[in-house]
């Protein structure tokens, strides 16, 4: 039977070969496979026969099964019997040749399938293709292609055959007119040649090891005959390429002689052909095979060919490439490989041929041929050993090139030359250089791309010279010598100045391996060669690139290990001293980035280091020759200001360590005449290095700066004519501004106690000399912004030095009111609506100084100082826009510091009250200016003198702080400024000021007031600008002033505020009303009379303001009112037009302020609210059409009025009291209103409301009972409760027809867990709701009762029994939604009371089994609730009671597995889990049958498509598993069925069918019916599923099994299923249908 069984089933799937889904169709295939894999020889007979069956079966179809059979037939080829054997070549030979027209595909999977055969039949598999190669006749091209195909799969077994082959095969040659046939002929003779020579070449492996070359030549010769003289001309270009590669493999076959008599005629036959062809890979490669063939045999036609042969190749090379495809590249290998069989046979002709090429326009050929170059040089060394200074010779014209492709050929030729010894050759030093050029490139030039777009970037050429410099320099061994110390030369000129960290790179590396070497080799011999640089100039160029180390890729650490290696080169006596402060430099460089380096530290290091060095050396013909070098190079320096300014610093220092006072005035000098002062950064250079020179020649450096100013140079530069002489005016400003620099920075570095004497006498008047120009006798000021800043940069830096001296305090100044006016000259003459320059910074910081200097300043001279300051600084726009913007705001901020500085200064010259109050006058416009920006900066500057007033306070006697109120009600208002920052300045002045006060009242300075002290506490209360938090801390604020204040400052403090009330800043009016309401309830009763009088005032300012501060006073009023008039002030509010405004809602929360107030305000308006019923039904249209509810007014009213009065903090002990009639009102008011309408007055007048109070929330009827009940709970100290049902989204829900049960019971939960003490009297209160007409509010009550169940409080509460009496009741409602509330209630006790379900168990399962009955509807809601709630309950019943249920609810229970709707299914199915899990003792053999039933649905649903039904799944078959007493089974459900883990189904299944088919394969064939059931299944994974299940039952199933399945039913019904629509259906069918051999 077998064989017919494996056909039908191979029929089958054949049958579904032509399926549309491409997924389908290789399933089809892999399961024919799956059968051939078990049966091959029957498989492949079936579909031998099926195709011969179905002659008209598609041509793509037909390929797709013999690739299927291909596929069985190369795994399982050895097992194949020689019958099959001949029946599947007979099979191929047939539809190979089946028709003449070519379909690759089709023929292509037949011949597979013959060389699939033919590794093992090859004989057999020869006889029949021979059969169809019969001489005279042309073959099929198939047949062709099926010989050559077998000739490079099985070598061995084809040669033999060949002689015979060839011998038919050449007549053909000459009748193959078609050039598609020629083309296969082709391939087959360049096969059966590789394949001739692979078999040559193993011989020794052979099976007939006398195979010779001379047995094929005389074909092969005959085939290139035919092949050469008469195809290759064809016009085809695809056959042109066969024929070419064919002959390319043939050569290597031809006798010598006949090689030899064609090469002539060959060689330029396939070169032209380089120019019919735009795909040159088979050329180029044919031609490498026909010269090496060449060359073996010694031929001597390559001479005369020669020259036109490396004309042809050099073209391919120098052929632009239009891309960098494999091919391409490949082309370009063989070419190359080309080149290297001419370069070992011709080297001489070759770079006779390729060097003078180098000197050519055409960029495209120079490149090329230095690629060639390149090649040979690697390729060929020892042909190009003797032509090493031929070739050095030829390379020097490239590298006069401008072209970067050129260079970076260049670049990699020297590169190979390296390698080989070429740089050794007289002439390598040029090489050299040419790399140092190319890595001294500028990175950041962009390159403009060529007339083609092929142009490189300049740095690829960098990049590829900086890579083959470091790697030439340490892995070539033999150029050590060729590059040390020759690179050294490349280190002082600016124009390598890029190369820098490359050229240190190698240096240190050849430095180190000459130190290994020795001594005597690391020494550099200076005097042999004049163009090293020496060790002075080498230090000074390698210490100034260092101070911009992160420039040019990290130049500056690459210098600082050059320099440290070069240690014994520069002095002896340094290397010890480098080795311990180098690597200190290094690991700084390290520790940071460029974006962190502090060029300032930076360059302080590399000066100390410097200082260092001079030290250890201190040696003065040293010091003097390094100085004089680094003025040499100074001019090398002039396009990098910052190397230039810091080498002058670097002068400076060696200077100031030279102990000849000659050379150091000569250096002096020469810097001044050829310093190049219309530089900035120069100047400032300049300035450093004289500074610095004078720490140690101080005396020098005056007289040298003396001289220049007096010498002819200078005076010729400064004369009335000069503009039309030597320089411009600019030039002259440019050297004034620096020489007066230069004092400024001398002044600051010379020793102090030599500093005052010359400071009048010769450095300001010289500064001031130079400042100031006379013409015809006339001083002229100038107005030059940039010689102004130097002068008052230097005057800071002079003033700096006269104060830190230690004869400041007896230092009587004569200059310093002169001195003082200039500077509030320069300032005033600076724009006030911008800050462009640090004029008036300098200008104030050397006011500064000279405040502290004798004598004192006149107080008009104080006071005009302090106006221009304040308002130079005060006036300047918030953002003030400088040139530079990125350091706009540190100079503002430095200017601010620098006027407080100026400040203080002023202020400690008369430390009074009154000296605080001229200070503060001065700031009092400004802290009351309409703009925020200067409010926040002279409260600022206020807090700054306060705080320094104190801290330098002294009191002798005890005197009266008599402007205190004055200052307080200046500062305390602006506590609640819109400025942030201001508010927080005016607490501390009110701090600084109370301190002030206790101060002069005698306490120490140390004294801590605790009531002062809380204002620091408050200033969090002004951070952010809510007006409740704001105002509550001004309040805070106005009590500690109050309990603080002297009783005679209170007038004065008062008419102060009220002058605030009209402030510009509104805050700081309503700060003012606050504190003066604070003031007056702390001291005194004054105004109480006149309460009323204020209520009538701001009842007005409701009416006719806006204004925020006045409604705190209106709300104090209405609770004075309401005090003595409770009912009239209820009744009248409950009268105001809803919805209530805003103010209206102000004053309900006004009455809530006294609890026996609110008591009865509370009372009122509950009994307001229930008075009324809460809605009335109308209809809109018709008398059919729904009814809709709208709101009464009057209950509305009253819920709304309770939540305002509910929402005042102050109601919370009254509700407390009323708590459980306030809840239960308010929950059943929610309850129905729930989708209760406006009504319509109401809606347009809230559409039409124009009113400036806007209404303060919504009115709908429901939001507003909502409300109001969230108001109770938090008032009543339930905010848990609150929260809780907020962060489930209750409160939504309540508002809403559809969650409204679910909002009720996350309200009873959150109620039970965080208020249980509150639940008796509310459930006393809710009980009686069971009788209510209303069916909203009774499904409400239930909601809540059911919930409570869930919670184990009640049973604390002992509440449990009343409360299952209660819903027992309803469940008779007429209600569906009761009854089912009531289920859901009575399943609760299963999480709320556990150990009660026992004694309860009866009338529980009663219950839910009744519930699973109710109604005729199939799809009950109330049913599913049961299925749900026996869930709950199973596990804790009674055992007996169970029982009595079990066996009516599974099958019950049975229907709804698979259900449509999705929580039907999910429900039946967790309960079918639980009914398993609680089932026990004798109750197990009763449910196994149930188990067995349910195993196959619960399977399949594991793909459902909704996750729910499948988590379900899950869990009842981890239940079912242990019935079934199978460990393997049990174990491998644990492993797959785990909850959170992803199932990979296929693989559960195959594992589940495993071990179901090995602890019960009786159970088969049930399975497998019960699987046909879900083939039609409507679900499409499920559907899908079915079949695999059976397929895997299938696999696992033992043959003897075979009985149970009814085997024609189940082919049939996967029959039907590989027409479903959908693909992956038929996948698995397909699949299925393979596995179903296991019963062949």
């Amino acid at each position: 039977m077998t064989r017919p069984y494996v056909k039908k089933l191979s029929f089958t799937l054949l049958d579904s070969i032509t399926d549309k889904n491409p997924v389908v169709q290789e399933q089809v295939c892999s399961a024919l496979c799956s059968l051939g894999e078990s049966q091959p020889d029957e498989t492949l007979r079936a579909c031998e026969e099926y195709l011969r069956q179905h002659d008209k079966l598609a041509h793509p179809y037909r390929a797709k099964v013999l690739r299927a059979m291909e596929t069985v037939l190369s795994s399982h080829i050895h097992e194949l019997d020689k019958d099959t054997a001949g029946i599947v070549i007979l099979l191929a030979s047939s539809e190979m040749t089946r028709t003449k027209e070519l379909d690759c595909d089709w023929q292509q999977a037949a011949s597979s399938v013959l060389v699939a055969v033919g590794k093992r039949f090859i004989n057999q598999v020869m006889e029949e293709v021979l059969s169809r190669f019969q001489p005279g006749i042309l073959p099929h091209s198939s047949v062709m292609h099926t010989l050559a195909s077998l000739s490079v799969s099985n070598a061995f077994g084809m040669v033999p055959f060949l002689p015979s082959i060839l011998s038919t095969m050449l007549p053909m040659l000459g009748m193959a007119k078609q050039d598609a046939l020629r083309v296969v002929f082709c391939c087959a003779l360049q096969h059966f040649s590789e394949s001739t020579l692979e078999y040559l070449a193993n011989l020794d492996q052979a099976p007939d090891p006398t195979v010779r070359k001379d047995t094929f030549a005389a074909d092969v010769f005959g085939a290139y005959d035919i092949l050469f003289h008469h195809w290759l001309q064809s016009r085809d270009a695809k056959l042109r390429l066969a024929v070419v590669a064919a002959l390319g493999s043939m050569c290597h076959l031809l006798p010598s002689e006949k090689l030899e008599e064609q090469l002539p005629k060959l060689l330029p036959v396939v070169l032209g052909l380089y120019k019919k062809h735009a795909e040159t890979f088979q050329i180029s490669k044919s031609l490498g095979q026909i010269l090496e063939a060449a060359v073996s045999v010694g031929s001597r036609t390559l001479e005369v060919q020669l020259d036109a042969l490396l004309v042809a190749l050099h073209a391919q090379i120098c052929v632009p490439v239009e891309s960098s495809s494999p091919l391409v590249m490949s082309s370009q290998k063989e070419v190359l490989r080309c080149f290297t069989v001419l370069a070992c046979c011709s080297p001489d002709r070759l770079l006779a041929f390729l060097l003078p090429r180098l000197d050519t326009n055409n960029e495209r050929l120079r490149v090329g041929t230095l690629q060639i170059l390149r090649h040979i040089i690697n390729s060929a060394a020892a042909q190009m050993e003797v032509k090493k200074p031929f070739i050095l010779s030829a390379m020097r014209l490239p590298l006069l090139d401008t072209n970067n492709k050129v260079k970076r050929a260049v670049v990699q030729v020297i590169s190979a030359m390296a390698h080989h010894g070429y740089l050794e050759q007289p002439g390598g030093e040029v090489m050299v250089d040419f790399i140092v050029q190319q890595c001294a490139l500028p990175p950041e030039e962009p390159e403009k791309p060529g007339p083609d777009g092929e142009e490189l970037a300049a740095d690829s050429v960098r990049t590829v010279s900086i890579r083959t410099l470091y790697l030439v320099s340490t892995t070539v061994d033999r150029m050590n010598s060729v590059l040390w110390p020759y690179l050294l030369e490349f280190l002082i000129p600016v124009r390598f100045t890029a190369a820098l960290t490359p050229l240190c790179r190698s240096l240190v590396h050849l430095a180190l391996k000459r130190q290994e070497a020795g001594a005597d080799d690391f020494l550099v011999q200076y005097n042999s060669n004049a163009n090293l640089p020496s060790p002075f100039a080498m230090t000074t160029r390698l210490l100034v690139v260092s101070s911009n180390p992160y420039l040019g890729d990290g130049r500056g650490a690459a210098s600082l290990r050059l320099l440290k290696v070069m240690h014994r080169n520069i002095h002896p006596l340094l290397g010890q001293r480098w080795e311990t402060t180098m690597p200190v430099l290094l690991e700084y460089l390290d520790e940071h980035t460029e974006e962190t380096l502090s060029l300032k530290e930076w360059e302080e290091k590399l000066l100390v280091f410097l200082r260092d060095t001079l030290a250890v050396v201190s040696d003065n013909t040293w010091i003097c020759q390094l100085s004089q070098e680094m003025c040499k190079q100074l001019p090398s320096y002039n396009g990098t200001p910052q190397e230039k300014n810091f080498l002058y610093k670097c002068i400076g220092t060696t200077l100031g360590a030279a102990s000849s006072k000659e050379v150091v005035r000569k250096h002096l000098r020469e810097l001044l005449e050829t310093a190049r002062y219309q530089e900035e950064a120069e100047q400032e250079g300049l300035a450093c290095c004289f500074g610095i020179c004078a720490i140690a020649h101080l005396e020098d450096t005056l007289a040298q700066l003396e001289d220049f100013v007096r010498s002819d140079v200078f005076r010729k530069s400064v004369g009335i004519f000069s503009i039309f002489k030597d320089r411009s005016e600019h030039e002259v400003e440019r050297m004034k501004s620096a020489l007066i620099l230069c004092y400024g920075h001398v002044a600051a570095q010379a020793p102090r106690e030599l500093v005052l004497a010359k400071v009048e006498s010769d450095i300001l008047r010289s500064m001031f000399q130079c400042f100031n120009t006379k013409v015809l006798g006339i001083k002229v000021e100038t107005k030059d912004p940039a010689l102004k800043l130097c002068l008052v940069q230097s005057l800071c830096m002079v003033c700096q030095a006269m104060c830190s001296s230690a004869q400041a305090s007896s230092f009587q100044f004569s200059r310093k009111a002169e001195l003082v006016t200039q500077m509030m000259e320069f300032i005033r003459a600076e724009p006030p609506d911008c800050l462009r320059t640090p004029i008036r910074k300098k200008a104030m910081l050397a006011c500064t100084y000279l405040v502290n200097l004798e004598p004192v300043l006149e107080e008009q001279l104080q006071a005009d100082v302090i106006h221009s300051c304040l308002h130079s600084v005060m006036a300047l726009p918030p953002e003030p826009e400088g040139e530079d913007g990125s350091r706009q705001e540190p100079l503002y901020l430095d200017t601010l510091c620098a006027l407080e500085d100026l400040l203080t200064s002023l202020l400690r010259r008369n430390m009074t009250p009154q000296g605080l109050q001229i200070m503060v006058e001065h700031l009092s416009p400004w802290i009351k200016s309409p703009r925020g920006h200067e409010r926040a900066r002279a409260l600022g500057l206020g807090a700054c003198l306060l705080q320094f007033f104190l801290e330098h306070l002294h009191v002798s006697t005890l005197v009266p702080f008599h402007n205190l109120g004055l200052l307080v009600g200046l500062f305390a208002p602006r506590c609640a400024d819109t400025w942030a920052t201001t508010r927080q300045e005016a607490v501390g002045c009110v701090h600084s000021l109370l301190y002030l006060q206790l101060g002069y009242e005698g306490f120490s300075r140390d004294h801590r007031d605790d009531v002062a002290e809380r204002l620091l506490t408050l200033k969090d209360g002004l951070v952010h600008p809510d007006p409740t938090i704001l105002f509550h801390t001004c309040h805070s604020i106005a009590q500690v002033i109050a309990k603080r204040l002297p009783s005679d400052q209170l007038i004065s403090l008062l008419l102060t505020m009220f002058e605030s009330l009209g402030d510009p800043d509104k805050n700081c009016s309503r700060a003012s009303t606050v504190m003066i309401n604070c003031l007056l309830k702390e001291r005194g009763n004054v105004l109480l009379e006149k309460v009323p009088e204020i209520v009538s005032v701001l009842r007005a300012k409701l009416r006719d303001t806006q204004e925020e501060h006045v409604l705190p006073a209106a709300q104090h009023s209405v609770y004075l009112l309401a005090s003595q008039h409770c009912e009239a002030v209820v009744s009248s509010l409950l009268g105001s037009p809803l919805p209530f405004d805003s103010h209206t809602c102000a004053l309900w929360r006004a009455l809530a302020v006294e609890p026996s107030l609110t008591t009865q305000v509370l009372g009122l308006l509950l009994e307001k609210m229930s008075r009324d019923v809460p809605f009335k039904e109308s209809r809109a249209f018709l008398l059919g059409s729904t009814a809709d509810r709208v709101a009464t007014l009057l209950p509305l009213a009253a819920t709304c009025a309770l939540y305002e009065v509910l929402s005042a903090p102050s109601s919370g002990a009254v509700v407390l009291e009323l708590y459980p009639q306030l809840f239960v009102a308010l929950l059943l008011r929610v309850s129905c209103t729930v989708g209760v309408q406006l009504p319509r007055s109401l809606q347009g007048k809230e559409r039409r409301s124009t009113s400036p109070a806007k209404p303060a929330r919504n009115l709908d009827p429901c939001s507003s009972a909502v409300d109001a009940l969230q108001a109770l709970l938090l008032r009543g100290g339930s905010q848990d409760v609150l929260r809780c049902v907020e962060l489930k989204g209750g409160w939504e829900l309540l508002r809403t027809s559809a969650g409204h049960e679910d909002g009720v019971a996350q309200l009873a939960s959150s109620m039970a867990k965080y208020a249980g003490p509150r639940l008796p009297l509310v459930m006393k209160a809710l009980a009686c709701t069971h009788s209510s007409v209303y069916e909203i509010q009774r499904v409400t009550s239930t909601a809540f009762l059911a919930e409570l169940l869930s919670s184990n409080v009640v049973n604390d509460l002992m509440l449990l029994e009343p409360l299952l009496d209660n819903l027992t009741t309803r469940l008779k409602d007429s209600s569906a939604s009761v009854r089912r509330l009531v289920l859901r209630g009575l399943a609760n006790i299963a999480s709320g009371s556990p150990d009660k379900v026992r004694a309860h168990g009866p009338q529980l399962m009663t219950a839910m089994v009744s519930g699973l009955d109710d109604g005729d509807e199939p799809h009950s809601l109330v049913a599913l609730e049961a299925m749900v709630g026996l869930a709950r309950l199973l596990d804790l019943v009674e055992p007996w009671d169970l029982r009595l249920v079990l066996l009516h609810t599974t099958i019950r229970i049975r229907p709804f597995f698979d259900s449509e709707k999705v929580e039907f299914r999910t429900a039946s199915i967790r309960l079918f889990g639980h009914l398993n899990k609680a089932c026990h003792g004798d109750c197990e053999d009763v449910f196994l049958e149930q188990v067995v039933g349910g195993l196959v649905p619960l399977l399949l649903h594991l793909r459902d498509p909704q996750a729910s039904v499948a988590s379900a799944c899950r869990f009842a078959l981890c239940m079912c598993v242990p019935h079934l007493e199978c460990v393997e089974l049990a174990a491998a459900f644990h492993k797959y069925l785990q909850e959170g883990r992803s199932v990979h189904f296929g693989e559960f299944l195959n594992s589940t069918c495993k071990h179901l088919m090995h602890h019960f394969p009786d159970l088969l064939g049930r399975l497998v019916s019960t699987n046909l059931f879900y083939f039609k299944s409507s679900w499409d994974d499920v559907r899908a599923a079915a079949p695999m299940f059976t397929g895997f039952l299938v696999l696992h199933a033992e043959p003897e099994q075979k009985p149970q399945v009814d085997l024609e039913q189940l082919i049939a019904a996967l029959q039907l299923l590989l027409k479903d629509p959908v693909p992956g259906v038929r996948e698995k069918a397909a699949e299925t249908l393979g596995r179903l051999v296991k019963f062949a």
